[in-house]
């Protein structure tokens, strides 16, 4: 575990080795998916300020995502998260696009959007502006309308009947050569992950900030769950904590 003493520059290549996972050895097994979270909250617990998560961080914890991005086949975002945060475009940085790169991989993870009304237009730039072709998640009871729009502009997974079956949804981009997941949240999905039993690892930036008023937490959800997590390390930033947390 690295401490206080290990404080210096963010450096990259550093992070990369820190954060590296192999599925399969992490208890994945041969053919399942891997599920990674990476959140941030301040200190009191809020998971944002100012109505988004972006409030809370800064460029250290914005170069972390790339990093983490690096890692995962597949970036699994919510779709208020989407709305709320901005996506769309290139998911890393040109310097982890060469990490991918030289390691057979492609330059750029895909992102997947997980939705049961398929709110978003496929103009949105989470679609036009994407590197690579994004992916819906989604169930059954979606509007078909909606449905068939967005099959022009992504690949459309349908796991469940009334609402997304992350089970199977994981299942599914597993099947696809997905493995490696990285789920950014929001809330909404890291607590239904959390109740799904699906959350490998938890990755949380600490921001040394005090936000009181009624932001939520992380994780929000219909039933507690009790995961036990063990801690991988605590990192410190110039000015956040980077935890890892992994199942105990």
């Amino acid at each position: 575990m690295l401490t206080g003493a290990d404080r210096g520059p963010f450096d990259p290549d550093r992070m990369h080795a820190a954060y590296a996972v192999d599925v399969v050895d992490a208890g994945g097994g041969a053919d399942a998916a891997f599920c990674r979270v990476n959140m941030v909250e301040s200190l009191d617990g809020a998971a944002t300020l100012g109505g988004r998560s972006g409030g809370l961080g800064d460029a250290e914890d914005q170069r972390l995502m790339s990093v983490l991005r690096s890692h995962a086949d597949v970036v699994l975002v919510g779709s208020g998260t989407v709305r709320a945060e901005g996506y769309g475009g290139a998911g890393v940085v040109d310097a982890d696009a060469a990490w991918r790169a030289s390691r057979g991989r492609d330059p750029q993870p895909r992102f997947a959007i997980v939705s049961s009304r398929l709110g978003l237009e496929p103009r949105h730039p989470f679609f036009a502006d994407a590197t690579a072709r994004p992916i819906v998640v989604t169930s059954e009871a979606s509007p078909p309308g909606a449905r068939s729009a967005l099959e022009e502009v992504a690949d459309v997974v349908v796991a469940g009947d009334r609402r997304v079956d992350l089970v199977a949804a994981l299942a599914e981009l597993a099947r696809r050569g997905m493995r490696s997941i990285l789920s950014e949240g929001g809330p909404g999905l890291l607590g239904a992950l959390a109740e799904a039993d699906l959350v490998d690892e938890l990755c949380v930036t600490l921001s040394p900030t005090l936000v009181a008023g009624s932001a939520g937490r992380i994780a929000t959800s219909a039933e507690e769950v009790g995961t036990p997590m063990r801690l991988v390390h605590a990192i410190p930033g110039e000015r956040m904590l980077f935890l890892r947390y992994a199942r105990a």
